[in-house]
């Protein structure tokens, strides 16, 4: 992932000196400097996002806005408009990612549902206006749900026992929650995101125990490593 990410950006910077140096030999004659030219600060790494991070849906709504705001710079569209219709694009983005997960299940809950039938517990950490740290060194982990509300979470799993797949359900409002995984298991992320994001720095393994993550952030935010 972090190769893919340098290589995109890589190419960008390639390409953007190249036009610089055309431009100071006179051979090519590019406005760089067009009206809305700072909206390529917004537009270019939500772009690169899309190809680089597993939750994309940040970067599409970033992706969104960008966009908006050019084509209001170069009076396509009033930015009266952009504000109108700004909210609704929001919202029906948010939207189809929560249809898109409801369609095609959540791994994560059907596993907390199966240990709660079968008479388990998962483990609760919940920070409000606080911090909070769970670790589970030694222990058998099969799943845990994190809450995060203007406060902090650390979930530690780097000296758990995982011998299957587990589950992680997470809720992030105004919080932050760190999850600290061992090497050699498998992360996956499904997630709704507004004005938040889950961040897996995690490598893939194959043929390891997997860890799903599934949960919301909203002006909070989750990191995987």
């Amino acid at each position: 992932m972090k190769k893919k990410n340098s290589i995109l950006w890589g190419i960008i910077l390639i390409a953007a000196g190249t036009v610089f140096a055309l431009n100071a030999l006179n051979v090519t004659n590019i406005d760089i400097f067009f009206d809305g030219w700072w909206t390529l600060f917004i537009i270019v790494p939500c772009a690169v996002g899309l190809f680089t991070e597993r939750e994309k849906t940040g970067n599409i709504i970033g992706l969104a806005i960008g966009v908006f705001l050019l084509l209001c710079c170069r009076d396509i569209l009033s930015f009266s408009l952009l504000w109108k219709l700004l909210v609704p694009a929001i919202i029906i983005i948010v939207g189809v990612k929560m249809v898109f997960g409801g369609l095609f299940g959540n791994k994560a809950n059907e596993i907390i549902t199966q240990i709660k039938q079968a008479g388990g517990e998962a483990k609760i950490g919940c920070a409000t206006f606080s911090g909070c740290d769970l670790n589970f060194d030694g222990e058998v982990f099969e799943g845990a749900e994190l809450t995060a509300t203007f406060g902090g979470v650390k979930c530690d799993l780097r000296n758990a026992i995982i011998e299957k797949d587990c589950a992680i359900q997470v809720s992030a409002i105004f919080g932050g929650i760190d999850i600290l995984v061992p090497a050699g298991i498998n992360v996956k992320v499904s997630s709704n995101c507004l004005f938040g994001g889950i961040s897996n720095e995690t490598d893939f393994c194959k043929d390891a125990p997997t860890i799903y993550v599934s949960g919301t952030c909203m002006f909070g935010g989750v990191e995987i490593k």
